[in-house]
């Protein structure tokens, strides 16, 4: 046993661990498991399957990773769980391999801060920089863009999308996309206006949030269609990356836009 690796850890001889990792009490890897350097397993840590775990990420007690999805068609075909760097995950996480459908993985990227009881189901694909507080949850096949932040006890129905630089509120349900940039809250989340305070300690312009802002206007405010809206928007403000982003998510979405 190397010395990082506690007395009372169980192994799997065919995982693949670097040896700068640490593992601490009672943690179990099993087989197929890719843990990289710089990694430190607190204790009573559970990782399984075909699960890669990035470099310099910290992991909780009663964490478990790469487990079989709640899904009651997975017949346990070959999927896989994909974490990149320097994530937080705190006690309790539950982070399960993706059923079969679709691209069969469910990944996380880096430097996200993953707190106690967070549970992203199956299929999901979580960004970088996302902050997702205490009992935060994600069902399947929901997509986390970067450096959203999703409040404590808060919901995410399968299938539904959550923009960049947003902000979702506690205990609210979200059932359908919410738009980047974007507050949301309530049972059924409803938009609340842009992220401003947000996006300026990002370091965005004032010039950028003002035009978001105006965006928020036509797009939720005004009473036109979401297809006269967005012409509007394409018409009235400057082509930045941001606009362009916000308007290709809403034209993507399959789920309908909270407004």
């Amino acid at each position: 046993m190397k010395k990082n690796w506690h007395k009372t850890a169980v192994i799997d001889p065919r995982a693949d661990i670097d040896e700068d990792v640490e593992i601490g009490p009672y943690c179990i890897i099993g087989r197929g498991v890719k843990i990289s350097k710089g990694v430190k397993l607190h204790s009573h840590v559970v990782i399984e399957g075909d699960t890669e775990i990035g470099e310099g990420s910290s992991i909780y007690p009663f964490a478990s990773i790469g487990l079989p999805p709640q899904d009651i068609r997975y017949n346990n075909e070959p999927t896989k769980v994909i974490i990149g760097r320097k994530n937080t995950i705190r006690e309790y996480v539950t982070i399960h391999r993706a059923s079969a459908s679709g691209d069969a993985v469910t990944s996380v990227g880096d430097s996200n801060f993953l707190m106690a009881y967070v549970h992203i189901a199956h299929n999901c694909r979580v960004g970088s920089h996302v902050t997702m507080a205490n009992v935060a949850t994600l069902a399947g096949h929901v997509v986390v863009e970067d450096h959203a932040v999703i409040g404590g006890l808060a919901a995410a129905h399968q299938h539904t999308r959550i923009g960049r630089y947003a902000m979702v509120g506690g205990l609210s349900g979200i059932v359908q996309d919410i738009p980047p940039y974007m507050i949301a809250a309530g049972s059924r989340a409803k938009l609340f206006g842009p992220n401003s305070i947000g996006l300026k300690r990002h370091g965005f312009s004032d010039s950028s949030v003002n035009a978001i802002k105006k965006a928020y206007r036509l797009l939720f405010r005004e009473k036109l269609t979401l297809k006269e809206a967005i012409k509007k928007v394409h018409d009235e403000l400057p082509n930045s990356p941001e606009i362009r982003h916000l308007i290709e998510f809403i034209e993507k979405n399959k789920r309908g836009i909270s407004r």
